[in-house]
């Protein structure tokens, strides 16, 4: 009887055996005469082995962007893990609410379709140059493996797979955390960890039950999402709460581009193809941003005449012209469009602005800009749902003192959540809504002032233009008699600043 030291004895000397006689083959052995050794051998290893691997790595092409399919596949092992795996990677997702258990390096796991047995392997390729560096090393690359029976080819490369990624991408889906994203400036792309895009975890707890709007207006805004929307109003009147809304209602991530750091068309590509899908791309300000406005050519022309008139603006120009964005209306729409052609219903694009006039046509034309969202000052209704969201009441007595209050004078929503924040731990419910009311009344009263300053300060000039005319026409040989007299203005036509100009 053999006994187990005489079996691991035997063993190791054929092992010793046949790396000897592989060094042999390999050092004295024409190399053409291995290929041709390899490849039968192989033929005969898949003759006699009845099993076929699938490959999926981590990176396609030139390592610059993960693959989908591999991190598909990850989420949906993650399920399978917990119950055959012995080491984990083990992750915190949702609100630090769950934790996930991946596979770690060179498990397997094993899983089971219609009946089928796979093996799934979590593998690694480690360069085999090392060098020394303060980095990780950038030569690692990991893949899964699966393993099935050839007689099950058509069932495994077809259904299962596909099974396997949807699986992988609705577990995405679940579990992934919204993100908020701002562009970095061009400098910053390139190094170790560098990004075009930097990000925090996206908490906005705004939605559309607590933005401070017209119910009817929300409901219709829900029902029919756009691909554009250019959001206009005065600072304060919830442009950037209705983003916020937007996304969590979409479960989509948020993109802050900020065009004024970007340096030209080019740059501005790069950092769109960089955006995910299912996400809100916001341009703030639009009008601010940048030249997009139509007025950019009347404004180039008078820099122009500036600059001739004061040679030494136009040299500081010329020196730090290339710190300037160079981001053309043109550029901004053609990549905009492209990003609708190429991402479909999956991208929306959020223009906001204080003043709406002085943007260019082309930037806000339908079919482009398809919802136009006007941001108003708070209304009664939009007082109801800011009272319940900082006082958690639907009614109150007050109420009927305060409901024809927003109409008479303009204050924003903004405003009105200030006014009925608590103060302090001792201001009450009823505490607050007086508080508010007593806003309402000094902002009408001040309107009203201002209108009276107005109308008066009108007055003063008109009785000037007045009483100047009047002078000129009894002495007609006076220079201001002919000039009245060579251009006539009736002063029905004249604006408050028109008249203030021509007397002043």
């Amino acid at each position: 009887m053999v006994t187990t030291g005489e079996l691991w004895a035997t063993l190791g000397s054929v092992m010793a055996s046949v790396m000897f006689a592989s060094a042999i083959f390999k050092q004295y052995f024409p190399y053409q005469l291995q290929g041709y050794v390899e490849k039968y051998s192989q033929k005969l290893f898949r003759i006699l082995y009845p099993y076929i691997e699938m490959t999926f790595h981590e990176f396609s092409g030139d390592r610059l962007k993960r693959s989908e399919a591999f991190s598909a596949i990850q989420n949906y092992l993650s399920t399978t893990a917990s119950l055959h795996a012995t080491r984990f990677k083990a992750d915190v997702v949702k609100d630090s609410q769950s934790i996930v258990l991946s596979m770690d390096d060179r498990q397997e796991v094993t899983d089971e379709f219609k009946g089928i047995k796979v093996w799934w392997v979590l593998g690694k390729n480690i360069p085999k140059t090392q060098s020394f560096s303060f980095y990780p090393a950038t030569g690692e690359k990991r893949y899964y493996r699966l393993t099935f029976h050839k007689s099950h080819r058509e069932l495994i490369t077809g259904p299962y797979v596909n099974h396997v990624l949807a699986g992988g991408k609705a577990i995405t889906v679940k579990n992934r955390q919204r993100k908020l994203y701002s562009n970095n400036p061009s400098k910053n792309w390139y190094g170790w960890r560098s990004t075009k895009w930097s990000h925090v975890f996206f908490e906005h707890p705004a939605t559309f039950d607590t933005l401070a709007m017209e119910t009817k207006k929300k409901e219709e805004i829900k029902k029919d999402l756009k691909k554009g929307y250019l959001l206009y109003g005065p600072p304060g009147t919830g442009k950037s709460t209705m983003i916020a809304a937007m996304a969590n209602f979409l479960n989509y991530d948020v993109y802050d581009l900020e065009l004024t750091t970007v340096q030209d068309n080019s740059e501005l590509r790069s950092l769109l193809i960089d955006t995910s899908s299912k996400s809100i791309l916001v341009i703030e300000d639009i009008d601010c941003s940048l030249d997009l406005t139509g007025q950019r050519e009347k404004k180039k022309e008078k820099d122009e005449d500036k600059e001739e008139k004061n040679p030494i603006e136009k040299k500081e120009k010329e020196d730090g012209g290339s710190k300037k964005s160079k981001v053309t209306l043109s550029g901004l729409l053609n990549f905009i469009d492209g990003l609708w052609s190429a991402s479909g219903e999956e991208r929306i694009i959020v223009f906001t602005t204080n003043y709406v006039d002085k943007l260019d046509p082309a930037l806000i034309r339908r079919g482009r800009m398809d919802k136009h969202i006007e941001m108003s000052y708070c209304c009664f209704e939009a007082f109801k749902v800011l009272a319940k969201n900082y006082l958690d009441i639907d009614s109150h007595e007050l109420y009927a003192v305060i409901e024809s209050m927003p109409a008479e004078t303009n204050m924003t929503p903004a405003d009105v959540a200030e006014n009925l924040m608590p103060k302090c731990d001792e201001d009450d419910t009823e505490t607050c809504l007086k508080n508010l009311i007593e806003a309402l009344k000094a902002a009408k009263e001040e309107a009203i002032k201002k209108t009276e300053e107005e109308a008066r300060k009108f007055s003063r000039i008109e009785n000037r233009y007045r009483k100047s005319k009047f002078s000129s026409t009894s002495n007609p040989t006076s220079k201001t008699h002919n000039n009245l007299h060579t251009q006539t203005i009736p002063t029905q036509n004249l604006s408050m600043e028109s008249l203030g100009c021509l007397v002043l």
